[in-house]
């Protein structure tokens, strides 16, 4: 433990101003960064693309930053992701092999490392235990979106965001789009009026297809699944949750709130080439979800290759229509022209700068409600049934029971049957209720 242990951890966790997200992001100007000489200590848990981008992305800022400890499911990945950090930033990587951490229950090992933030990155399934337990640890928190896979799961995020707020911890999410100049100066623009009243809007991400892991000899099958995680419900909740979470959440930005209902439809045309027995997800779904005020929010996702591809947003208003990454059109027509800023470093400058200033924002329950507006949607393409919000959060069926207890040679919550193939939602069929 260093000396300095008492002094440090008073400096990171004593705050004068409780901000939150949004308002600290209310400036253009992002330009400043973390500068101080108190160390930062981090922990890493799931070393895959984004766990391992989010820690160069922590060590890129001018904070004085460290990797302490790393934790996933297989340590090979965590080793490699190590060694990756190390390559670019040596002195920022402090991780001897005891403190690698393997297996479904390594999480605990490493946040229970002396630290002070804690990156979560593993596949949503496992995201509300993990957060969960950092809270209850004290720790600071970077989250990874989507936060859940199901009801249960987006309850217990809810209920440690409140713990969070009490201990006044930092809680960052991964929808880095509200960290980025264009999204909050178009989205600025549009709430003081500069296209009217909000009519409508669209949402997309379509793109092609995704990586497939084939399983190996002496693999377990939970292993398979959790190295294969983005083709199982249970574990990664379909792309609507993965992916397009992004543009959904764009959406509820820009209205100021989260629908009340939603109705959809969707299926698996090419997944895997039409190959049930390797993946559960759909391959595209189409989602109109209501708000309140009756307004309407159409959404697009799929992987289709060879189909159109696009990634973004689009809002209709009664006096002229935006794309909130940065224009505008109609009688109050504009275009951002400041420094497009990338968005995975932006946020890590955002939340480091905050944290040595002692400045303590959380955006936990946008994290958790933008999540839960994905789910809506996928249990409305899976059942092909109006779904409301109200009934879905409490009543939503829990798609990894009993996942606190989960081993690497567990049987997942979901197994191929006896014809080899994995179930999959059928609409008109599938209940989205427990």
């Amino acid at each position: 433990m260093m000396q300095n242990d008492s002094t440090r951890r008073g400096f990171l966790k004593t705050s004068t101003i409780a901000a939150t997200g949004a308002a600290l992001s209310s400036s253009v100007a992002r330009t400043a960064h973390a500068a101080g000489s108190d160390e930062i200590r981090f922990v890493v848990v799931g070393c895959g693309g984004r766990g391992t981008g989010a820690a160069m992305q922590i060590m890129n800022t001018k904070g004085n930053t460290k990797l302490v400890a790393v934790a996933d499911a297989f340590g090979d990945k965590a080793e490699r992701s190590i060694k990756s950090l190390a390559n670019k930033h040596k002195d920022k990587v402090d991780v001897p092999k005891e403190r690698i951490f393997t297996g479904l229950d390594a999480y605990k090992q490493a946040i229970d490392v002396d630290c002070d933030l804690v990156v979560i990155a593993t596949p949503p399934g496992f995201k509300p235990q993990q957060f969960e337990y950092a809270v209850n640890k004290g720790r600071h928190i970077f989250m990874e979106k989507p936060v859940a896979v199901d009801a249960p799961g987006v309850r217990r995020v809810l209920k440690s965001v409140e713990e969070s707020k009490k201990k006044n911890l930092m809680v960052g999410i991964g929808l880095q789009r509200r960290h980025e100049p264009q999204y909050i100066e178009t989205i600025d623009r549009i709430h003081n009026g500069a296209i009217g009243d909000i009519i409508a809007q669209r949402v997309y991400w379509n793109g092609g297809g995704i990586w497939y892991r084939p399983k190996t000899e002496g693999q377990s099958e939970m292993a398979f699944q959790c190295n294969n995680w983005y083709h199982f419900n249970w574990i990664c909740g379909d792309q609507i949750c993965e992916q397009h979470i992004h543009n959904l959440d764009v959406g509820c930005w820009v209205k100021g709130s989260y629908p009340v209902e939603c109705n959809g439809m969707g299926g698996r045309e090419m997944r895997m080439g039409g190959d049930a027995t390797k993946s559960q997800i759909f391959d595209h779904t189409f989602c109109e979800y209501t708000f309140s005020d009756g307004t309407k929010m159409f959404s697009q996702g799929r992987h289709l290759a060879g189909s159109w591809t696009h990634v973004g947003e689009a809002v209709h208003g009664s006096k002229g229509t935006a794309d909130p990454s940065g224009s505008i059109t109609g009688p109050n027509a504009w275009k951002f022209e400041g420094q497009r800023l990338n968005g995975h470093q932006q946020e890590q400058h955002d939340l480091i700068e905050a944290l040595m200033a002692g400045e303590i924002y959380n955006e936990g329950e946008y994290g958790a409600k933008s999540t839960f507006t994905a789910i809506l949607g996928r249990e409305a393409c899976y059942s092909g049934k109006v779904v409301q919000w109200d009934q879905l959060l409490a009543e939503g069926k829990d798609l990894c029971p009993g996942i606190d207890e989960y081993t690497i040679d567990s049987v997942p919550p979901t197994v191929p049957g006896e014809d080899g193939k994995y179930p999959h939602p059928v609409p008109g069929k599938y209940s989205p209720f427990a």
